[in-house]
C-alpha cells in the first residue's frame, strides 16, 4: 500500500535548492533537539528524531534525493493499485505492464519500450542486464557514521597550566576528558566514537575549550604578562622584588632608575608548549608605587633629596 508523502524539506525547513551543507546543519540542529537522549520517554520526540532522520537520509544521499525530487511521494515504491491508478506507482512513471505469477511465478515488467526506466534497479539496485548479455550492478552507497556533536567547556588558567581531567554530562551520559597541558583558548578536543549513532558506528564529540579571565595573568600564546607593583624607593635605587608565576613565587631584580610601565621578560615562566614540552615567558610590568602618606622622617628625607637634585648636588 502506498505510503503516505512526506516532503523531507519541509522537515527539515530548507529550500529545495538547498545544498549539501545546509542540509546537514539543519539535521544537525533537529537532531539535538529532538534526540531520544535529550527527551527521555517523550514519544512526540521520538518519532520526530525518527522523521527528521529519515529526511536527512533521503536529502543527504544524492541519488536518493534526486529520485524523491523526480518522483516525489513514489519515489521509493514498486507498485500498490494499478499503473496509473490513484496512489500507484503509474502517475509520472509513463506506460506500465505489471503481470506478476502466483507466488514463485515470472515476474513481467513492461516500461514503455526501449530507453525506459529500470524501477527495481532505480529503486532497490538489483542488478540488470546490459547490452551483449553482460551484467552491471548499481553501486551501493557506504554507511557512514553518526553526525558530530561540538560542545564548549570552561577551564581555569591554572587547568591549563597543569592538566586536568573533568566529568561532565552529555545527553544523560557522563563522559570524562583529559584536558592536556598548555592547552589553548577555543583549541578542540576530540573525543572519537562519542558522537552521535549511525549506520557504520558513532561520530565524534568535539570540546571546545573556553579559559576564564585570571586575576593576576594575561595569556597571549604560550606567554603571560602581568602587572607588578614596584615602590618608588626601589624603583629609583634598584633591588629585586618577589614576583608571582604559574609554579610558584621567584625573586626578580629592578635596576636603578627603573620607570612606570618598564617590561621585564622572565623566560621559561610562561604556560606549557603543547609541540616541544618548553614553556613560554613571563612579561613583567612595572607600576611604580606611591605612597598616600608618610611619615616625617620620610618627608624630611624627601626634602633634603628634592634640594639637591634642585641645587645639582
Amino acid at each position: 500500500m502506498a505510503t503516505n508523502y512526506k516532503d523531507y524539506y519541509k522537515i527539515l525547513g530548507v529550500d529545495r535548492n538547498a545544498s549539501e551543507k545546509e542540509i546537514k546543519s539543519a539535521y544537525r540542529k533537529l537532531a539535538r533537539k529532538y534526540h531520544p537522549d535529550v527527551n527521555p520517554g517523550n514519544k512526540a520526540a521520538e518519532e520526530k528524531f525518527k522523521e527528521v532522520s529519515e529526511a536527512h537520509e533521503v536529502l543527504s544521499d544524492k541519488d536518493k534525493r534526486a529520485k524523491y525530487d523526480q518522483f516525489g511521494q513514489y519515489w521509493n515504491q514498486t507498485g500498490a493499485a494499478g499503473p496509473g491508478g490513484p496512489g500507484g506507482p503509474g502517475a509520472g512513471f509513463g506506460d506500465f505492464n505489471f503481470d506478476f505469477g502466483g507466488f514463485g511465478g515470472a515476474q513481467q515488467v513492461d516500461f514503455g519500450g526501449e530507453g525506459g526506466f529500470d524501477l527495481f534497479e532505480m529503486l532497490f539496485g538489483e542488478s540488470r542486464r546490459a547490452p551483449g548479455g553482460q551484467t552491471s550492478r548499481r553501486r551501493r552507497t557506504a554507511p557512514v557514521k553518526g553526525n558530530d556533536i561540538e560542545t564548549e567547556m570552561e577551564i581555569s588558567l591554572e587547568d591549563a597550566f597543569s592538566g586536568a581531567k573533568k566529568a561532565f554530562s552529555l545527553g544523560g551520559r557522563k563522559i570524562e576528558v583529559t584536558i592536556p597541558k598548555g592547552i589553548r583558548d577555543g583549541q578542540k578536543i576530540r573525543l572519537a566514537g562519542q558522537g552521535e549513532d549511525g549506520p557504520a558506528g558513532k561520530g565524534d564529540l568535539f570540546i571546545r575549550i573556553k579559559t576564564r579571565p585570571h586575576r593576576t595573568f594575561e595569556r597571549s600564546d604560550d606567554d603571560l604578562r602581568m602587572d607588578v607593583p614596584v615602590d618608588y624607593v626601589t624603583a629609583a635605587l634598584g633591588g629585586e622584588i618577589v614576583v608571582p608565576t604559574m609554579s610558584g613565587r621567584v625573586t626578580m631584580k629592578i635596576p636603578p632608575g627603573t620607570s612606570g610601565g618598564r617590561t621585564f621578560r622572565l623566560p621559561g615562566q610562561g604556560m606549557p608548549k603543547t609541540k616541544d614540552g618548553g614553556r613560554g615567558n613571563l612579561y613583567v610590568n612595572v607600576k611604580i608605587q606611591i605612597p598616600e602618606s608618610i611619615s616625617v622622617k620620610e618627608r624630611e628625607l624627601l626634602e633634603e633629596v628634592r634640594k639637591l637634585r634642585v641645587n645639582g648636588g
